[in-house]
């Protein structure tokens, strides 16, 4: 039986951004492990590997390299293997990172049901070029968003400040209207610092009972 999440009504002024990674997909983690395990690292070599390419260029987050990007995923990939003793020799992590990777249908159903009853919902997403025919094939709703943010296609990632500022511009509304649902608690405190709301999406069920009230219309004054 398919789930329903219906709400008698909604505030059609309200935008809600979905992140990709770990809300539109299984946990990020899981990804990881599965990688982890083909090439024979542990998953605490991997991402001390990321980190330590990223303060190589002067940076603390570990994917701003590449997903603004500041340089190739080949040459990123290459500098990364170096790190963790030539454990891969790849171009790109697309093909293992979306292989067997299946979209969250809850969610995509609940997008589905706000978005028919007027509520606007978009993806933003810190994105590597590479994988974007991957993620668009994998999810396969090219009609669910609005609007689409991608850190490559901006040169803003989550959690800075202009992706944020970018994603209302687009979209036409004020940042007070837009709501991000995203696994990482950073790129929450990022949207809330730009004037959004934002909730840490766990499961789909635990989201949706925090949207809801976000969702209610606004009580009308007399």
């Amino acid at each position: 039986m398919t789930r329903t999440f219906m709400s008698p009504d909604y505030n059609t002024t309200k935008y809600v951004w979905t992140d990709f990674g770990g809300v539109l997909t299984p946990p990020v983690s899981h990804t990881m492990r599965v990688f982890c395990q083909k090439y024979g690292l542990t998953e605490s070599q991997l991402r001390a590997g990321f980190e330590a390419v990223a303060r190589n260029h002067n940076l603390t987050d570990p994917l701003e390299l590449v997903d603004t990007p500041l340089m190739s995923e080949k040459e990123w990939l290459s500098e990364i293997s170096e790190q963790v003793g030539g454990a891969f020799q790849l171009d790109t992590l697309a093909d293992d990172w979306f292989r067997d990777r299946e979209p969250n249908a809850s969610w995509v159903a609940y997008l589905h049901e706000i978005k028919a009853h007027g509520v606007k919902v978009g993806l933003i997403s810190n994105m590597v070029p590479t994988w974007d025919n991957h993620w668009r094939a994998m999810l396969n709703e090219p009609d669910l968003f609005d609007d689409i943010v991608l850190s490559f296609e901006v040169g803003y990632r989550k959690p800075q400040r202009g992706i944020y500022e970018y994603a209302a511009e687009l979209a036409g509304v004020n940042p007070a209207q837009c709501i991000l649902i995203d696994d990482l608690a950073r790129n929450c405190e990022g949207a809330r610092a730009a004037g959004w709301d934002a909730i840490e999406f766990t499961t789909t069920e635990e989201c949706v009972k925090q949207l809801h009230p976000l969702l209610s219309p606004a009580e009308e004054t007399v």
